[in-house]
């Protein structure tokens, strides 16, 4: 009989390898946001995922970069230290996309970190030939002696059982770290905050997704009824960024408001009345009280 194993995963890689997608597939909900604009995830997100032998727990971070402004700083820094205490590390290479220097880039710096163990994944397998995707993994499993090299893809489910098993082996022997009927610890108010912020991010400018953040001024069932209220804040650096969100007689912020609202109401389980006003607070990228202020 297999001893319990538990511990913590962390995927790394390029922007849209699809880490946040393959941590939603893998988790069997929706708990990181996805998006096609870079350095979408901000947080140590974690999704849990239990089997009958292991309990993987997995932190979905930002993106590996070169910092322009003190929230990439602080992004950055958020990685470098999960990444310093996770167990195994996953670098994720698309199937479709030749390995490049940005790539080689993320594989020298998760080199430094020694006390994980490491799996080469191949994502959106789906995507490419069975003699492309042979290609690619030859070219994954010349980067270093990996521990594991497998091709996965989390829109078809192919590989993502195997994927459970080779994660599970790798962990310390250890009961679960978390209740096995939790999905993550992401509290509901910042799921809302991610759900409003997806919706936001896609359609926007090239200057917006760095730009944007949301928080909530309250939330909650209505009294006798089974409508939830929302009172939502989505913030911009600028005037002019605010009016694009709003776009012209408030169109793309009515847009914002139903892609959140479906995805929230999926989430809760009940009808959602969602408000969301659009403010300012300049610069708060590069401002540490605004990013407090922003739960950043």
């Amino acid at each position: 009989m297999n001893e319990f194993r538990s511990g913590f995963v962390s995927f790394v890689g390029r922007p849209n390898v699809g880490k946040s997608t393959l941590t939603n597939a893998l988790v069997g909900e929706k708990i990181a946001i996805t998006s096609s604009k870079p350095q979408t995830t901000r947080r140590a997100i974690r999704g849990i995922v239990n089997t009958t032998d292991a309990q993987i727990i997995l932190v979905d971070t930002p993106g590996l970069h070169r910092p322009r402004t003190l929230l990439g700083q602080r992004l950055n820094n958020l990685v470098e230290n999960t990444l310093g205490q996770v167990d195994v590390i996953g670098f994720c290479v698309p199937a479709n996309e030749k390995i490049g220097p940005g790539d080689n880039f993320i594989n020298e710096q998760v080199g430094e970190y020694r006390r994980a163990k490491f799996v080469a994944l191949v994502t959106k397998s789906e995507t490419v030939s069975r003699d492309a995707l042979a290609q690619q993994l030859v070219a994954i499993s010349a980067l270093r002696n990996w521990d594991a090299v497998i091709p996965v893809s989390a829109v078809s489910g192919e590989q993502l059982e195997e994927l459970k098993a080779v994660l599970g082996s790798l962990l310390p022997k250890s009961n679960a770290l978390y209740p096995t009927d939790m999905a993550t610890e992401e509290s509901l108010e910042d799921r809302v905050c991610e759900l409003i912020r997806e919706a936001s991010l896609e359609g926007s400018r090239e200057e917006l997704p760095h730009s944007l953040a949301v928080t909530i001024d309250e939330m909650g069932p209505r009294p006798d009824s089974n409508i939830f209220d929302i009172h939502a804040n989505l913030w911009v650096e600028r005037d002019s960024q605010k009016a694009i969100i709003i776009g012209k007689g408030g169109s793309r912020l009515k847009e914002i408001g139903m892609e959140a609202r479906a995805e929230i109401e999926k989430l809760i389980g009940s009808k959602v009345m969602l408000k969301i006003h659009v403010k300012v607070a300049p610069d708060w990228q590069r401002d540490p009280k605004q990013l407090g202020r922003l739960g950043m």
